[in-house]
């Protein structure tokens, strides 16, 4: 079993400057990495409001499965108009780590 997980640090448009206006982007950004298969979230940066880190996690039988997975992901983040993707960290977990 392979476990992937990737962090997306994202810069928010101008006006998402109260807690409510920034949940307005990052709910639908978590809903639609869900369509991936993916558990997603956001993971970190809850109280800046130009910014957010999304988080995704998937679980497959094989390493190229769970990539493409993440590599999906990332393309459909990176093509957001509405934010900006500042950095991704990802890593993958086999059955080789402890």
């Amino acid at each position: 079993m392979f476990t992937g997980c990737v962090e997306f640090d994202v810069l928010l448009p101008e006006d998402s400057r109260s807690l409510k206006a920034k949940r307005s982007y990052v709910r639908p950004i978590v809903a639609s990495l869900r369509r991936f298969e993916v558990a997603a979230a956001e993971v970190g940066d809850q109280e800046l409001y130009g910014r957010a880190t999304v988080g995704a996690a998937a679980v497959a039988g094989d390493n190229p499965h769970v990539q493409e997975v993440l590599n999906a992901c990332e393309q459909h983040m990176a093509g957001r108009p509405e934010v900006e993707l500042i950095s991704v960290r990802r890593r993958v977990f086999g059955p080789e780590d402890e």
